[in-house]
């Protein structure tokens, strides 16, 4: 029987690449064309392929609202949160989980530091747009249509001499946190509060949320919160492995052979 299921399963990612004639999917199972024909047949019935009037098949629409169905019901904070803690348990330093919703960006999850010095944040607060970690790399992932035209709409701030003055900075910066994959605030929206955050991306390769560290500087320096930059996208990995439902990559593949 898990032969089977693993033969069918089969069929779909070939179908992904286009429609396919019975012949086809036969040669690309290794199978007869009796067994191919009725593999489709139970993937047609349950809507997952679909026969077109030239006999080729392709995916069903049942497929892509099975997908969208499963999207929609991801919870990124209930993923997230266990590997937040235990990168709170690492550093020590605050971490926050951040969204992108009705042109804000939103805290929906954090994790206290175990210093005595807090940070003034809470869950459901909306982030300083201009200068925060999280929001520019939520807001870097936006076309660049998208990521002018809100650049043009906000307000700039000067929360300290650090924070970004107007549109033409904020897109430029927009721009380097795109490219290189992570984004800081240091000393941006407080003097003595530093950033580091990195993105957590969905199935289509899309960022659906921004985690960051954050400390103060009688705690730790900007330098040294810096060295704590590929801990936190290692973990911004783990995270979006786990939300995208991509495997964990096998060690053992990585070596040279």
């Amino acid at each position: 029987m898990s032969q089977t299921v693993d033969r069918a399963l089969s069929i779909l990612p070939l179908l992904a690449q286009g429609p396919a004639d019975l012949g086809q999917v036969a040669d690309r199972l290794g199978v007869h064309k009796s067994t191919a024909l009725r593999l489709l047949r139970t993937l047609h019935e349950h809507g997952l392929v679909y026969r077109q009037q030239d006999q080729r098949y392709r995916l069903g629409a049942r497929l892509f609202a099975l997908a969208q169905e499963a999207v929609e019901n991801l919870d990124v904070r209930e993923i997230a949160h266990p590997h937040l803690v235990e990168l709170n348990e690492q550093c020590g330093h605050t971490v926050h989980l951040a969204v992108y919703e009705e042109h804000e960006v939103l805290y929906i999850d954090k994790v206290e530091s175990r210093y005595p010095v807090r940070m003034y944040s809470r869950i459901g607060k909306p982030v300083a747009i201009t200068v925060a970690a999280v929001a520019k790399l939520l807001l870097a992932d936006l076309t660049e249509p998208e990521r002018r035209a809100i650049a043009e709409k906000l307000d700039y701030p000067m929360y300290t001499s650090r924070s970004i003055p107007n549109a033409g900075a904020f897109l430029k910066e927009l721009a380097a946190v795109r490219e290189q994959g992570w984004a800081t605030d240091l000393g941006g929206h407080e003097e003595s509060i530093n950033c580091i955050g990195a993105p957590i991306r969905g199935a289509d390769g899309r960022v659906v949320a921004a985690m960051s560290v954050s400390a103060p500087n009688v705690v730790v320096t900007a330098e040294e919160l810096l060295t704590l930059l590929p801990l936190v996208r290692r973990t911004a990995d783990v995270i979006t492995r786990e939300y995208s439902g991509t495997p964990t990559p096998d060690p053992r593949r990585l070596e040279p052979s």
